[in-house]
């Protein structure tokens, strides 16, 4: 029967804690593991105040029952784990006489998180959040070399360039060199110039003065709405070169006039420009004026590809389950080894937003499954392992015994097989460099100077 009950308790979907006489935990359910992020090993035979942090002593209901013998129903808590994880619950506790005739304390909790989240997580969002460098996530050398940079950008007004594929998070760092700078309190002013027909960008831009064209009123443009704060100019290679030049202007001179206008209107707007493409291509091709682009470039930041950070893959994965498990209240602990793998070997042109992207899909397609599987994943990723099957060498011993009778040089052929020996291992090891290098034997920085000499 004991066995019984306690298949039970732990089937059950509300978390049950019962405390003894001495108010240490005697049963702890699976249910209440889970609400509380909690290991038995660290609540059984604990005392309660050693485990869980509360406000003060009065707030934790089990000892109010225990010292009271008080019994309350559908009490809302907030306290805290061993780990200062937040905790909400809805408590029904109550007081109980055992055999003995001690008094033992059981509580009934129903988890409350989960909502909670949800509700700051909307409450933030009507507010408009914005990002700092907190919220850039990841902890590789390419990435991390970028955020000292930026950071130190925040103590000067210069004008900031960012170059990276679309969806490698040029935004963020946008915002977050505008909040870490003393211009954090002023206006931040985000226009996508590709977005806005020419027709309609230098009227947005500059504002207009009222009878400029029919239908014309007095209007301040995005540089007056951003006086004194910073103006982010996304995709500015999509203006056209007139505009560019009006622009250089603006820059120049710290002046702007409006559509129609005859005078000028100082400005203090810190620049801030985006551009998706390299810089010499797209001043090669006509998309970039040369004048503006050196204006602009006086701090140019170049935001990793996705595909040369890949080590912080695990963590964005981490990141984005743990976002869409609030907001779909799920409660996703993971991806498989299998999906991880695929993860890796996946090139993502579409940087760190498609990875988001396929997160949120995948946990679309979950019902009640833990982990993400590979299942889970869309078909062009899935068959990223079949290729990846039929073009690597079945095992190491292949990479040198593969018979090839082209005429390369033995340093070359060295090389290659070098190149693809690293790739094999560093694919084994999650990309992280430091645990690849110790299976090779060689410092960190040693491999750090082969992966930039292969490519990879």
């Amino acid at each position: 029967m004991n066995d019984l009950y306690k298949k039970l308790l732990d089937e059950i979907d509300v978390g049950i804690h019962v405390i003894n006489e001495e108010g240490k935990t005697i049963v702890y359910n699976q249910k209440m593991t889970e609400i509380e992020a909690m290991d038995r090993d660290d609540v059984l035979d604990k005392d309660i105040l050693d485990v869980f942090k509360f406000e003060n002593d009065a707030d934790s209901t089990l000892l109010d029952a225990l010292k009271n013998g008080k019994a309350t129903r559908n009490v809302k808590q907030t306290y805290y784990n061993n780990r200062d994880k937040e905790i909400t619950t809805i408590n029904n506790t109550f007081p109980i006489t055992v055999e003995s005739g001690k008094t033992w304390a059981v509580e009934i909790a129903s988890d409350v998180t989960k909502l909670e989240r949800v509700i700051k997580e909307n409450v933030l969002k009507k507010r408009n959040t914005k990002f700092t460098f907190d919220q850039i996530i990841g902890e590789s050398e390419a990435i991390s070399e970028v955020i000292d940079e930026a950071k130190r950008a925040t103590r000067t007004s210069s004008s900031v360039l960012l170059v990276g594929e679309t969806g490698t998070g040029k935004e963020l760092f946008a915002q977050s060199i505008h909040n870490g700078s003393n211009r954090s309190q002023a206006p931040f002013i985000s226009q996508n110039c590709a977005a806005i027909p020419d027709s309609l960008i230098e009227s947005l831009l500059f504002g207009t003065k009222k009878g400029a064209f029919t239908g014309a009123v007095d209007s301040p443009g995005l540089f007056e709405q951003a006086n004194g704060g910073t103006l982010l100019l996304d995709e500015i290679n999509s203006l056209n070169p007139g505009l560019q030049a009006k622009l250089l202007r603006v820059i120049q001179d710290k002046t702007v006039r409006r559509v129609g206008d005859t005078k000028d209107k100082e400005v203090d707007v810190r620049i801030i420009a985006t551009i998706n493409e390299d810089p010499v291509e797209a001043i090669s091709n006509g998309h970039l004026r040369k004048d503006l682009y050196y204006r602009l470039s006086v701090v140019t930041l170049f935001i990793p590809p996705l595909k040369d950070r890949k080590e912080d893959i695990e963590l964005l994965v981490e990141h984005f389950i743990e976002k869409y498990n609030t907001l779909f209240q799920m409660n996703v602990t993971g991806v498989s080894g299998e999906v991880k793998q695929l993860l890796f070997q996946h090139d993502w042109p579409g940087n760190v937003r498609e990875l988001e992207h396929l997160i949120e899909g995948t946990m679309n397609l979950i019902v009640d499954e833990e982990l993400i599987t590979d299942t889970h994943l869309p078909m062009r990723i899935r068959k990223k392992r079949q290729i990846n099957n039929e073009q690597m060498p079945s095992n190491r011993a292949d990479l040198v015994s593969e018979k090839n009778h082209d005429s390369k040089a033995l340093k070359d052929k060295i090389d290659e097989v070098e190149k693809l020996y690293i790739q094999q291992i560093l694919s084994e090891n999650g990309h992280n460099i430091s645990r690849t290098a110790d299976v090779l034997g060689i410092s960190r920085q040693s491999l750090q100077y082969r992966l930039k000499k292969f490519g990879i």
